[in-house]
């Protein structure tokens, strides 16, 4: 979902991803502020490398990254600020804390949540949306874009008053 995510903010800003290094990159402002969107093409679990790679390469300070991912525990488009924490069971998010060697910093987690109660879960984070699910994901786009623009604008507090409700 972090991908579908960032694709609509690219096109809604008239930007285009391009391959490069260890990902897709675009390249978007917000009010005057640079902003790069990343999308790791390293497998998810190895999304650190990725990570680190262009933080180190654009200098940029870990306070100013924005980690999006889905996560099973939330309802289906619920969306959930946090400054730091736990990975949650999240093998990206495991990997980026390994390269960054903290945990704090911000991320942004999209509920898809586990309705079927799958067993599998692999099978259910890895497969497609029902139409209907996809749709209901869909119509919080412009939501989640505006959340993101206030986090590049307000900062990781502001942003979590705001939208974590």
């Amino acid at each position: 979902i972090g991908f579908e995510i960032l694709d609509f903010i690219c096109q809604k800003n008239e930007s285009k991803f391009e391959t490069n290094r260890l990902g897709e990159l675009a390249k978007i402002s917000i009010k005057g502020r640079k902003v790069l969107l990343l999308k790791p093409s390293t497998y998810m679990n190895l999304s650190g490398k990725s990570v680190i790679y262009w933080m180190k390469q654009e200098n940029i300070n870990i306070n100013r990254i924005l980690m999006i991912s889905d996560d099973l525990n939330l309802p289906l488009s619920k969306i959930r600020y946090r400054a730091k924490g736990s990975s949650g069971g999240h093998n990206g998010l495991e990997n980026i804390e390994y390269y960054l060697n903290t945990n704090k910093y911000s991320r942004l987690r999209i509920g898809i949540s586990n309705p079927k109660n799958q067993t599998n879960q692999v099978d259910f984070v890895l497969g497609l949306f029902e139409s209907e699910e996809y749709d209901l994901l869909f119509s919080n786009f412009n939501m989640i874009s505006d959340s993101i623009k206030s986090f590049v604008l307000s900062g990781i507090n502001e942003t979590m008053n705001n939208f974590n409700n």
